[in-house]
């Protein structure tokens, strides 16, 4: 029975609350993976994929960075962005993602690079997110 609590929270809205087994997060320095009793912990987050583990099912989200708090067996993720996997609209990730190429290879400036750098990554992980969604369903 699952004892730990998630949840994911933009400035917008709450994206998912539930309990769960085991979060895996993709924290700055890299994945993260939070069981129940987990130690107290606070951390900055990269955008990535977030998954949530409850029993045989998991749930994948993107998140394009932020907060990550754990404490008495409670998750709290404070992301800049967050979607589940079947919100992501594929075809609206795919023309970010070759707008973003786009601008990297024109390489105006400094700060246009890191823009598109971030967008790209951005793009990339939410692709992921809805690919693994696309692969993991059971045709019916």
């Amino acid at each position: 029975m699952p004892d730990l609590h998630l949840d994911v929270v933009t400035a917008e809205r709450l994206v998912y609350s539930d309990d769960v087994d085991m979060v895996t997060a993709p924290g700055s320095l890299g994945e993260l993976g939070i069981l129940p009793r987990h130690a107290a912990l606070v951390t900055t987050l990269q955008a990535g994929a977030l998954r949530a583990r409850k029993g045989a099912d998991e749930t994948n989200l993107a998140i394009s960075g932020g907060f990550l708090e754990v404490r008495d067996n409670r998750v709290l993720v404070l992301a800049d962005a967050a979607e589940r996997a079947e919100e992501i609209d594929v075809e609206r990730a795919r023309a970010a993602e070759e707008r973003a190429r786009l601008l990297l290879q024109e390489r105006r400036a400094t700060a246009d690079l890191a823009v598109a750098e971030a967008a790209l990554r951005r793009s990339q992980v939410r692709l992921k997110v809805a690919r693994r969604r696309q692969t993991t369903e059971i045709p019916r």
